[in-house]
């Protein structure tokens, strides 16, 4: 990892990713996963019961692509980040309206902050995460803690 270049680095964007379809199996499966039996998540019927237009995805749903859409700066060869290394070390959302089935969602990455703490270097991500007519959804981030060798 080239410290410096990963210090200098805060303000960088990444290109927008390829759009996620959110698929109520999708949704489904990782309410399943996550052990949460909300009819909200499973149910087209109670969704709709609730005004909204089809099944929501829980709260902490984005990992699933935020995830892939980071993947643009831990294996951005400038700033040579070695993934073995790299320990999450938070997350956190801030909704604008709830993801829900059938939403195509594009994620724009920006490296918000980098700096080093007791030898190991922290960064923090934001992502902007988009529907299909460019509406923001949610903003998420994401802290990354890079090991320091010999740790």
């Amino acid at each position: 990892m080239t410290e410096p270049a990963i210090l200098n680095a805060v303000g960088r964007t990444y290109p927008q990713t390829r759009p996620y379809e959110v698929g109520r199996e999708h949704i489904r499966s990782f309410a399943r996963a996550i052990g949460d039996d909300s009819l909200t998540y499973r149910d087209v019927e109670a969704a709709r019961a609730l005004g909204h237009p089809d099944v929501l995805a829980p709260p902490t749903f984005p990992v699933v692509f935020t995830q892939e859409a980071a993947e643009q700066v831990t294996g951005d060869p400038e700033l040579g980040i070695d993934f073995s290394r790299v320990v999450h070390g938070g997350q956190r959302f801030v909704y604008q309206r709830p993801i829900r089935a059938g939403d195509r969602l594009t994620c724009v990455v920006v490296i918000e902050e980098a700096k080093t703490l007791a030898g190991n270097l922290s960064l923090t991500l934001r992502t902007e995460v988009c529907d299909a007519d460019g509406d923001r959804v949610l903003t998420e981030w994401s802290t990354l803690v890079v090991r320091a060798a010999g740790t």
